[in-house]
């Protein structure tokens, strides 16, 4: 293609793009994301029957099916590796669906890999934890901590913007490492009188 030809169909694209690009974000922005909220929470785990006893006892989570049974060919290969973002080697051999009371499901993950880190503390880059309300938090910790958790302190009261009488929450451990913390506020918060805005509390079950 001479030159010029090529010139001006670069000019033309680049035409084309200022006219179509600002009217698409437009478009996507009157139109919103289509986001409705968490559906569900995945979490890699060494022994999916011990972490799925230990999350029956410990939460009440349910089992509600396995995506891949624990025995089946396992997800590996370059091809789970890229879609996944899966180490080089490592070797997906069970997935598991876990209902817990209203919210987002927990999938867990049984992964086999040579390098597979432990999980992240609270200063990690990351994901740093999951919330789950409680009506009773004191119960609540002790269930946990029978099952063979670690609660990390008593039960704190919640910072000014969500203080209030019985607001409270405390961080524990699960026995394969990721952090849960507990929070309940039965009484009306603060910035609930700066904003018409309202964080998502799970319903009374």
């Amino acid at each position: 293609m001479p030159r010029f030809s090529r010139r001006l169909l670069l000019t033309a694209t680049m035409a084309a793009l200022a006219w179509i690009v600002p009217r698409a974000v437009a478009k996507a922005a009157s139109l919103g994301t289509g986001i409705r909220g968490v559906d569900h929470i995945g979490l890699v785990v060494r022994d999916i029957a011990a972490a799925t006893a230990f999350l029956e006892a410990a939460i009440g989570a349910r089992v509600i099916y396995d995506t891949l049974p624990l025995g089946a060919d396992p997800q590996e290969g370059h091809d789970a590796e890229s879609r996944l973002g899966l180490a080089s080697g490592a070797r997906i051999v069970a997935i598991r669906m876990m209902h817990l009371a209203n919210g987002p499901g927990i999938e867990l993950f049984q992964v086999e890999a040579d390098d597979q880190h432990g999980p992240a503390r609270s200063s990690d880059l990351g994901w740093q934890h999951i919330a789950l309300y409680t009506d009773d938090i004191d119960a609540a910790l002790v269930r946990f901590a029978q099952a063979g958790g670690t609660v990390l302190s008593r039960p704190h009261s919640l910072p000014p913007q969500e203080a209030g009488p019985g607001n409270q929450f405390c961080y524990a451990q699960m026995p394969f490492g990721p952090l849960i913390e507990f929070i309940t506020y039965p009484h009306p918060q603060p910035y609930r009188e700066q904003t018409d805005l309202r964080r998502w509390t799970p319903p009374a079950s």
